[in-house]
Formats: C-alpha cells, structure tokens, sequence
C-alpha cells in the first residue's frame, strides 16, 4: 500500500491498493455513518449518492444491507474507479459508478427516482450551487416519503464547535466558494425544495447527519 499525495478534492494524503483508495476520514466516521443508515433506509431502497468519494461509506451500508441498491457517483475518475473496485471486492449490491457533477447544466437528466439520496463530507467543498442542485434533485429525483441524508460540519451559531470554525477558515483561504455551511441556510434550501424540517444527529468529531423527509402528497 503506498501513500498518495494530498489532493485539493480530498482534502486529505490517501492511500491505494490497487484502484482502491482508503480514506483516513472514511475510516473514522464509515461505521457511524453505516449504522445510521442500515436503521434508516426502508427494505429494499433504491439508493443515489452523490459524491461518493473512496466508496468506503456505501460500502459500510451495503455490507449492512444487502437488500438495498446503492448507485454510487462521483466526478473525479479516479473516484469512481476505486468505488468500483471497493464493490467488486466487497458489495454486489453496488453499481457501477456513474460521472455526476452538480455544477453541469443537465447533470439531472436521465436519472430514475430513488428511496433516498446520500450525500457524505461534499457541501463544504463545493461551491454553494452544489448544494441547490442537491436540493432540487430532493425534489425531482426522491420518492414521496424517501429521504436525503446529509452529513459533515455545519456552523449552529454560538454553539459551532470551535473546530468547525477553524475549518471554515481552512476551506475559505483554499477556495472562496468553499464553506463549512450554516445548518439554518442548509435547512431553509431543502425547505424551499419541500422537505420537511431535518432530524438532527449528532455524529463523531463534531459533524451532523441531517436527515430529511420528502413530503408525502396530501
């Protein structure tokens, strides 16, 4: 296993086996995360998530649920080679990766509709149209009574933990467009986009999982 070099899309030195990449903060929060999502997803979810990374979240789920469909993505190649790689060693129950990137006019189309949509560590390294795509995919491409779940730091206001401040700064000083985001704007986009209000988490190393519901018709 040889250690790659820091990379301005992970933000972190991964390493690789093969086309597998392992991820240092996937290995501290996959578990977590997994839980989660093994409780919350229904029997037999058609899942899309967005910004798959390494693989090593969807495959935490899929390990845990082998009844559900999981359409990992992700814009970076080398990203969806090793989320390939990952579900051919370790999760049948994952496609093929496919190339989603948000800011692409379009990037929506062709799409089925999904039981929930999965975004892990993506809307503070991304420029905030990221996010309202994100938001209109809820509303275009979830099933009514389907859920989003989205997870990593948010700022909460007086009570933003310390590090997440820090971090802000960190990812403003590399890009601009970059951010940890405020919880109240995050939750007022999905709101517009008819989810109900999120239940709130609280997960490892002070980040939050955000769990939205897609309204069900009256």
């Amino acid at each position: 296993m040889t250690e790659t070099s820091e990379s301005e899309i992970a933000l972190e030195a991964r390493q690789t086996e093969a086309a597998r990449l392992f991820s240092p903060s996937a290995a501290r929060n996959r578990d977590a995360i997994g839980d989660m999502l093994a409780k919350l997803l229904p029997q037999g979810a058609r899942v899309l998530e967005i910004g798959s990374g390494t693989g090593e979240h969807a495959v935490a789920v899929c390990q845990r649920r082998p009844d559900i469909d999981w359409q990992p993505s992700d814009p970076d190649p080398a990203s969806r080679a090793s989320q390939d790689a990952w579900a051919a060693d370790a999760a049948p129950n994952m496609r093929p990766s496919i190339d989603l990137d948000l800011t692409r006019p379009g990037w929506l189309d062709g799409l089925d509709m999904f039981d929930a949509i999965v975004c892990v560590n993506v809307i503070h390294i991304a420029p905030w149209s990221v996010a309202e795509a994100l938001a209109n995919a809820s509303r275009d491409r979830v099933v009514a009574g389907g859920l989003v779940y989205l997870y990593g730091p948010y700022l909460e206001g007086e009570a933003t933990a310390p590090s997440n401040l820090d971090f802000d700064r960190s990812l403003r000083s590399r890009n601009p467009a970059w951010g940890v985001r405020a919880r109240s704007d995050v939750e007022a986009l999905f709101a517009a986009a008819g989810l109900a209000a999120p239940d709130r988490h609280v997960m490892p190393a002070n980040n939050l999982s955000l769990v939205f519901h897609s309204r069900s018709p009256v």
